[in-house]
């Protein structure tokens, strides 16, 4: 069981990622801006960040890059899950430090397995 910070605005996506986590043995903790993300992120060490993109305030790649570059995070690693497709957004995702990037709606198997691989429980 891993526990996995969800810095997700949408109340609905939110809701979602938490029931597909939990139903898979997942803690979740989660907020709807990044700034209060790397807060959490810094007190809480969790084993995984799930990051949206488009976020009020400071955005998702901007917090990927952010939590990428503190020591105190840096080993945590980050999937950003967005609408946002386009091959140019994957690819500055993964620059700013993300591990996976997934395009929403993603399908619980395909989360659920993104999130395995990265922790070692394949």
């Amino acid at each position: 069981m891993a526990r996995i910070l969800i810095i997700e605005d949408s109340p609905t996506d939110t809701k979602v990622f938490t029931t597909m986590l939990e139903k898979n043995g997942h803690a979740v903790i989660a907020t709807g801006n990044a700034e209060d993300g790397l807060e959490i992120a810094r007190r809480e060490k969790p084993d995984l960040v799930l990051m949206d993109v488009i976020l009020p305030g400071m955005n998702g790649f901007q917090a990927t890059r952010a939590l990428s570059r503190d020591p105190d995070t840096s080993g945590i690693p980050v999937i950003i899950v967005s609408t946002k497709g386009m091959e140019t957004d994957r690819v500055w995702g993964l620059r700013q430090g993300a591990k996976d990037y997934i395009v929403k709606p993603p399908s619980e198997k395909d989360l659920v397995g993104r999130i395995g691989a990265l922790l070692g429980q394949a």
